[in-house]
């Protein structure tokens, strides 16, 4: 069984999280949707996140939500893994996530990075962008599921 670990800020987490979590449950036969501290501040504590993605995710039997501090790889080492999955939206943030590959590489050499991307419909969506239309009470639903989009409003 291979075990995969999805990190990420998830603040809040989208419909394009949401899809690559759910494409990745069929590849692999755990997905971990690690949940990471953030020190340049949230919308949503790591609590509410982490609540938030259980509910999204309780559906399904091979994924399992958690909150994490500290380095990414010691992380993945406490999870009996050796994959992180990453999601790329464009090619804008490949640069990005190349160089975080490799930096995680260097620091755990059996790791490997592997990469899906969201369904087309989804590409656009980030959660910077979903956390500004809420914050202007731009309607969000197409964007998250309706259990954040509640939970943005409520913050807003």
């Amino acid at each position: 069984m291979i075990r995969v670990v999805y990190p990420g800020t998830f603040d809040p987490i989208t419909r394009g999280h949401e899809d690559v979590v759910r494409r990745a449950a069929g590849l692999f036969g755990e997905v971990v949707v690690a949940v990471a501290e953030s020190r340049s501040g949230t919308l949503f504590t790591i609590d509410e996140r982490v609540g938030m993605a259980r509910e999204i995710f309780a559906g399904f039997s091979n994924v399992r939500v958690e909150g994490f501090s500290g380095l990414l790889m010691d992380y993945v080492r406490s999870q009996d893994s050796r994959v992180v999955l990453r999601g790329l939206r464009a090619v804008s943030d490949f640069e990005y996530e190349f160089q975080l590959a490799g930096m995680n590489r260097n620091l755990y050499p059996e790791m490997e990075t592997l990469f899906l991307t969201p369904a087309e419909q989804y590409t656009f969506i980030s959660a910077t962008m979903v956390r500004e239309v809420a914050r202007f009470g731009g309607d969000v639903g197409k964007f998250v599921s309706p259990l954040v989009a509640a939970r943005l409003q409520q913050k807003n």
